[in-house]
């Protein structure tokens, strides 16, 4: 876990990063590049975790060296019917509430039978590419074992049960909203447009977050410069072009 508060924290001086420590003194430690600390109260390991299910048959699951085989994360394939689902067992490049809130839509509606899982054979395929595709991209270690990229995994789980947005016909019916949801941040809001769970005041949300992000950060009125900027002609053409470019990888 990352903190977004260590980036000021680091320029302000209040947080000095070092590099690996070398050995262990009396009262402190010496660093590889030979610089010390001394009189040192606590040294935290940020070594991970290990995790493990030890109350599941290992006919079910099983974990090995940190790894354990989930359809998408979330299924054991060897289940049938479908009756557990693990949630929130992922380390995702992103925030992880939105992913487990996505899993857990997904699993309510296989438990109740209006979505169905694949057969045992292309899930446990499809369990083998996404172990292939991480060898590629980490290195073989107990720390990437469930990694996932937030944006694609999203969008995968909410293909799971028809909650992905169709930009294509978003795009037609409220091009501003399809632009704002494109080219804007990837909010769990999104997944609310249509489909199963649908929201009425998912469209307001998305318009709107912004302000919601900017509102803590205006502690004081500042007055607007009136010269400046990008031309406003300027931006509607980027704004052209974005939109014919966005046409054409759709279409």
């Amino acid at each position: 876990m990352v903190n977004d508060d260590m980036p000021n924290r680091i320029i302000t001086g209040a947080l000095i990063i070092k590099p690996n420590i070398k050995r262990f003194t009396k009262t402190g430690v010496v660093f590889d590049d030979d610089t010390s600390e001394e009189d040192i109260d606590v040294v935290v390991f940020a070594t991970g975790y290990r995790f493990d299910f030890p109350f599941i048959d290992e006919s079910v699951m099983k974990v090995e060296n940190n790894q354990v085989s989930l359809y998408m994360n979330v299924f054991p394939p060897s289940l049938d019917p479908p009756t557990l689902s693990i949630i929130g067992l992922v380390q995702p490049l992103g925030a992880i509430m939105p992913i487990s809130e996505m899993q857990s839509r997904w699993a309510t509606r296989v438990f109740k039978g209006v979505e169905k899982l694949p057969s045992q054979g292309v899930m446990l395929s499809n369990i083998r590419m996404k172990q292939m595709i991480m060898s590629y991209r980490y290195y073989k270690s107990p720390r990437h074992t469930i990694q996932v990229d937030y944006v694609p995994y999203m969008d995968e789980l909410a293909q799971q049960f028809g909650v992905r947005p169709n930009f294509k016909s978003l795009l037609l019916s409220d091009p501003a909203l399809a632009v704002r949801c494109y080219f804007g941040p990837c909010t769990p809001y999104q997944y609310r447009l249509m489909g199963p769970g649908a929201w009425k005041g998912a469209k307001e949300a998305i318009a709107t977050q912004w302000d919601r992000i900017e509102h803590p950060t205006k502690t004081r009125a500042v007055s607007r410069a009136k010269s400046g900027g990008i031309p406003r002609f300027l931006k509607l053409l980027i704004l052209f072009i974005l939109i014919v470019a966005v046409l054409i990888k759709l279409f």
